[in-house]
């Protein structure tokens, strides 16, 4: 801060510049004026790391019609439109990916509706930060219903099968 200014007045600066950088949506502003130089900066680590993980097109609105998928799985699909949070066999996304079905394009899915599955058995891997990650049935049962579409983007805590 300058000798000559009064700390009021520099602190209205840096708050003018630090509103300048929100309205602007910048991340970094540097202004120098005489002896006084002023550099605010906003960190977007968690924005940036959401922004990789998060494909760039947008899912089908789930009133369209779903696409047919390889091997008969979009019969397999069903609508998410009711509270699946409270059912104690709804298996949700561990994280933030894309949902596959198969484990390479062209072979079986690891499950299917009908199927019975033992508790620890993959039913789906979720590709996340180019890794595949295997996603265990949380309980043994029989599939009722696959939530997701094969090479679908999926959030954290996202609703994937049903097992009863």
């Amino acid at each position: 801060m300058t000798k000559a200014s009064s700390p009021n007045a520099d602190q209205e600066l840096i708050e003018a510049i630090a509103k300048l950088l929100n309205e602007q949506n910048l991340a970094e502003i540097e202004i120098e004026r005489d002896d006084l130089r002023v550099r605010v900066t906003r960190s977007y680590a968690s924005q940036a790391v959401q922004q990789v993980a998060v494909p760039a097109y947008a899912p089908a609105p789930a009133a369209a019609p779903a696409p047919v998928a390889p091997s008969g799985v979009a019969a397999a699909i069903a609508p998410t439109n009711d509270d699946l949070s409270s059912n104690p066999g709804t298996l949700t996304s561990p994280m933030v990916g894309t949902a596959y079905l198969s484990p390479e394009p062209g072979k079986p899915a690891f499950a299917s509706v009908g199927a019975k599955v033992s508790e620890g058995q993959t039913v789906l891997i979720i590709e996340a930060m180019k890794t595949m990650n295997q996603i265990p049935a949380h309980r043994s049962g029989t599939i009722t219903r696959i939530l997701v579409e094969d090479a679908s983007p999926v959030e954290y805590g996202q609703p994937l099968v049903v097992i009863e």
